[in-house]
């Protein structure tokens, strides 16, 4: 009787749950403390556990077919999200590029150092966990270093304001309105036939409950995501 589980499936088990650890402290305590994107948080996560798998699976091929299947896959993956609807934020994509990373690592570890036999050396825990080490630290270092005031994007109707020699104004309109200690204003999209403009307000997060205001608001017109 042939067994359930194929000769070290327990050993990628264990990876799996190291891979997916690593990747939920890297979402949950670095880039949600900040970022507060439930969406992304979900995304980042599912990500995670899709890739690993996949890899593991298209890894169990033949290995000259399983690389190319591996990069084909991944090429796949992000073209789809060229193609999204919404764009996603440069910081956002750097996390989901690190927790894809991860993934791919993870999955691939007992197929790394194959010869020309075609026998597999693998790559031992240790060597896992210091590069989630490293990947975790360098985050953290970065994180840490540049400070990234919180933003909104907001749709402004008084659009006379936007003029550059009316900037004061539109800061203390802004301030009076939202009650937010507004530091800098980005112009971005604007629609005269509304009266309507697009903007991205820089303001100075005071406390916690500040925090949780950091998402951006939601825009009905896709056309105004890009800034």
């Amino acid at each position: 009787m042939q067994e359930l589980f194929s000769a070290g499936f327990g050993d990628t088990i264990l990876r799996f749950f190291i891979c997916i650890f690593v990747n939920w402290i890297i979402v949950h305590y670095l880039y949600f403390k900040k970022g507060k994107r439930r969406d992304f948080y979900f995304t980042f996560m599912m990500i995670s556990v899709a890739i690993f798998f996949l890899v593991y699976l298209m890894m169990g091929m033949d290995r000259g077919k399983a690389t190319m299947g591996v990069g084909l896959g991944l090429f796949g993956i992000f073209s789809i999200m060229r193609y999204r609807t919404d764009s996603m934020p440069v910081r956002e994509m750097t996390y989901l590029f690190v927790v894809i990373c991860l993934s791919v690592i993870h999955a691939m570890a007992d197929s790394i150092g194959a010869g020309a036999t075609g026998q597999t050396t693998g790559t031992p825990l240790a060597e896992l966990i210091v590069i989630d080490f490293f990947v975790t630290a360098a985050i953290i270092t970065f994180e840490g270093t540049l400070k990234v005031d919180a933003s909104k994007l907001i749709q402004y109707d008084r659009i006379e304001l936007i003029k550059p020699e009316r900037r004061q104004e539109l800061v203390a309109d802004l301030r009076e309105r939202t009650g937010l200690d507004v530091l800098n204003v980005e112009i971005g999209a604007i629609d005269f036939l509304r009266d309507m403009a697009m903007l991205r307000v820089y303001y100075k997060s005071r406390s916690s409950k500040d925090k949780e205001l950091d998402n951006m608001i939601k825009i009905k017109n896709s056309e105004y995501a890009n800034i």
